[in-house]
């Protein structure tokens, strides 16, 4: 009898519409799944649904339209109750197939199956914390709504009861949880940056961050920066590929301790270029770490080689979470420490002659692409611009991106735009690089590196009940041609790809050392570089 009372109390059409997005949810996106990940999408995506047929079952009821009699109303539980268990039993059955059609994109070796029954598990159990959450949320909501209706009429007290709890739920999560867990994930990465790793001994060199002659402490530059101006291309290493002798290039990095504000630390950067001769060189790059204060070596590594040496880099730390946190919580992280180190950078560097100066580029990946992006606008650069940027896996939140894709060249695909034949603005993957269109790129040049599979670029809230401009036509090369777009489904796919997904080089997020080494190539035109030679550095680098 216990049973048959908590059956009866589920949505019939709660129940259909939620298999349908469980079901969805099996199917694929742009990166492969751990079963884990999949049972927590899934659990997600059955609620959702849930909630929607439950509503519209409650709206149908409010509008008091013909209802079925209750033992009609029994019979056809049962039977969406079969049909819901068999819906679900073909999709987890297909799920391996799906999964293993994106690992084949990637390169990566097939799994055997995605654990149908851990996946089902998780599932129910996500969706079981969901349910006792919005059943504490409906007592609340009524304890609140009884006590309102001595005062006021019935319907007011519902519509005032529903707002009050959804102030206080919203408060609890926002307020206090959302709030100490980002605090203790601060604190712990926080932490773990002041680490002195083992491995890593202070450099040396005078030109170096963190040496005895610099400016910024060992201790200041935080695990990231001491990796950063330590694991580095050295001049030995240089001559060795190149064959003649090379200079030691400049790496330039404030860590996030090493200043109180960011205008400090914009001008210890600033004061340490200054010391280790870096506008003598013959480019200059202004990088923007991503959330971590991490820059990525495939980028790094790559153009120093290419430029013999003679280059120098600059960046500051701003935040210890890691980008994707940054990015869904915090929109304008970073921004304040980009501009500052953009303002005192680009202002020495003007008032430099013409002839004297090093080129100067714009540098970062996913949130510091980002944050690269919002460090200057076109009034701050208008009567003298530096040379260009490249920004890789720029985020959904990146305004120019969002302009330029918005406004590409007809017949051209939201995962790889023309926009004006590009004249200024380039993009480029795995198969098409920056030197693609006839026309000729001007001196000012925006390049951006993106892959057609990369979740952080091509997520955008609006999927939720939008389909996407890249999912229409066309697909890129690494995205699988079963993935569809459903309503809400496919928002938490992408979702998660972007937060826990992972995929090889050359995928995803994972931008590859030879796509760097084309992209530069392009964008900075490094002299005396024959196919060949640019051949065999990638050669150099696809062992990594």
């Amino acid at each position: 009898m216990l049973v048959k009372r908590l059956f009866a109390q589920f949505s019939t059409a709660g129940l259909l519409l939620g298999t349908l997005f469980f079901a969805f949810s099996l199917t694929p996106s742009l990166l492969p799944r751990p079963f884990v990940v999949q049972g927590i999408i899934s659990g997600l995506s059955f609620a959702a649904g849930y909630v929607l047929g439950y509503a519209a079952h409650w709206l149908w009821a409010y509008l008091e339209l013909p209802e079925p009699r209750r033992r009609v109303d029994w019979w056809i539980k049962v039977v969406a109750t079969a049909f819901c268990t068999l819906t679900a039993a073909v999709f987890l059955w297909r799920a391996s197939g799906w999964q293993n059609s994106v690992r084949a994109l990637m390169e990566m070796d097939e799994v055997g199956g995605v654990r149908a029954f851990s996946v089902a598990f998780i599932a129910l159990l996500v969706f079981a914390v969901l349910l006792l959450v919005a059943r504490c949320f409906r007592w609340t909501f009524r304890f609140l709504s009884n006590r309102l209706q001595r005062y006021v009429p019935p319907r007011v007290s519902h519509v005032v009861g529903v707002l009050a709890a959804l102030a206080l739920f919203w408060s609890v999560i926002d307020g206090v949880i959302f709030s100490y867990a980002l605090r203790v994930a601060d604190n712990s990465y926080q932490q773990l940056d002041v680490v002195i790793q083992d491995d890593l001994e202070p450099p040396t060199e005078p030109t170096r961050a963190g040496s005895a002659e610099s400016l910024i402490s060992w201790e200041a530059l935080g695990g990231r920066g001491r990796r950063f101006v330590t694991v580095a291309p050295s001049a030995e290493d240089l001559e060795a590929f190149h064959g003649e002798p090379m200079p030691d290039p400049i790496r330039v990095y404030v860590g996030l301790n090493a200043a109180e504000t960011p205008q400090e630390r914009a001008e210890l950067a600033l004061a340490e270029l200054r010391r280790t001769g870096a506008f003598d060189r013959s480019v200059l790059i202004l990088a923007t770490p991503t959330g971590r204060g991490w820059l990525d070596p495939g980028a790094q590594d790559t153009v120093e080689y290419l430029h013999r040496g003679d280059i120098a880099t600059v960046t500051a730390q701003y935040s210890y979470l890691p980008s994707p946190l940054s990015l869904m919580t915090e929109g304008e992280y970073g921004v304040e420490m980009a501009r500052a180190l953009f303002q005192k950078v680009y202002g020495y560097w003007t008032a430099l002659p013409e002839d004297e100066r090093p080129d100067l580029y714009l540098h970062g990946l996913s949130l510091g692409a980002l944050n690269s992006d919002r460090s200057f606008d076109v009034f701050d650069i208008i009567d003298d611009p530096f040379q260009g940027a490249l920004w890789s896996g720029p985020p959904f939140r990146s305004e120019t991106w969002r302009t330029v894709t918005r406004g590409r060249d007809e017949n051209s695909p939201a995962w790889l735009p023309r926009f004006r034949e590009g004249r200024v603005v380039r993009f480029m993957n795995q198969h098409r690089g920056l030197d693609e269109p006839d026309t000729d790129w001007g001196n000012f040049r925006i390049a951006f590196l993106q892959y057609a599979s990369d979740p952080v670029t091509f997520f955008n809230p609006q999927m939720v009940w939008n389909e996407p401009g890249w999912m229409s036509g066309e697909r890129g090369h690494d995205v699988s041609p079963d993935l569809r777009w459903f309503p809400v489904v496919t928002m938490l796919q992408v979702a998660a790809d972007m937060a826990v997904g992972t995929a090889p080089r050359g995928y995803g997020h994972e931008y590859a050392y030879e796509h760097y080494i084309d992209a530069w190539v392009a964008l900075t035109e490094p002299e005396d570089w024959s196919e060949r030679e640019i051949e065999r550095l990638k050669e150099r680098f696809r062992d990594r």
